[in-house]
């Protein structure tokens, strides 16, 4: 009967400890999952992006980005956009019947690697006294028809 007994104990003993060490994954996997989560939340909340920074396919990736969310959003103004964008890779302005127009150019799209940035690697966006009009090709083309 003190064999019986023994093991008995035994067992109770060994089914404690692997609860305790249960128990411990769980809260070291808990402690985990919200230093991850906290983590994610104070890189998204404080970490600003910055263009100058960033290499040049990750820069194209946000750019592209930036400006799709663009084509939706009312009331967008060129400051926004330059600190948000950084300066663009093209601009052209002018002055007509007292309202100035300005196109930015931002490479979205490498065509070739050859160390210049071209128009037709970029996006265009058509700013009339510093207000975003127009985005894409069609901002150019409506930039050149301004007399």
């Amino acid at each position: 009967m003190g064999e019986y007994m023994n093991e008995w104990v035994d067992t109770d003993v060994r089914q404690k400890q692997d609860r305790r060490s249960i128990m411990t994954l769980l809260k070291v996997f808990l402690l985990g999952s919200v230093m991850y989560l906290l983590m994610t939340f104070l890189v998204k909340t404080f970490y600003q992006d910055n263009p100058d920074q960033m290499e040049w396919q990750v820069r194209e990736v946000y750019n592209q980005k930036f400006i799709q969310s663009l084509i939706d959003s009312n009331n967008t103004y060129r400051q926004q956009v330059l600190s948000k964008l950084g300066g663009p890779d093209i601009t052209e302005a002018k002055k007509v019947n007292g309202h100035i127009w300005q196109v930015f150019f931002y490479r979205t799209q490498l065509k070739e690697s050859d160390g210049f940035t071209t128009r037709e690697e970029c996006t265009a966006l058509l700013f009339k006294d510093d207000n975003l009009v127009s985005v894409g090709p069609i901002a150019y083309e409506q930039y050149n028809e301004i007399l």
